[in-house]
């Protein structure tokens, strides 16, 4: 098989989905504290890598550079991919 041809495969860390979602909400709440708006702040992280996005208050930047980018998307995907079918079977 050609190189192009492979698909590429994400592993998880070491850290569990319970940790990063604890890690997204404390930074969530540390942006909310300092008045920025979270979901775009973590948006702008999430595209662009660039950590000044997350405030340092509460240490939300150092925390959030210790997940790898992709798990926080798997996360996140995850997460909302599960809350709505569970509410388009209820």
């Amino acid at each position: 098989m050609e190189e192009r041809e492979r698909t590429g495969v994400f592993r998880r860390g070491d850290l569990t989905a319970g940790g990063v979602q604890d890690i997204l909400l404390d930074v969530y709440r540390a942006l909310e504290e300092r008045g920025y708006n979270p979901v775009e702040q973590i948006v702008g992280y999430l595209l662009s890598g660039d950590p000044t996005y997350i405030t340092s208050h509460g240490d939300a930047r150092k925390a959030i550079r210790q997940v790898d980018r992709i798990l926080l998307l798997e996360e996140l995907v995850r997460t909302y991919m599960e809350n709505r079918l569970r509410a388009a079977t209820s």
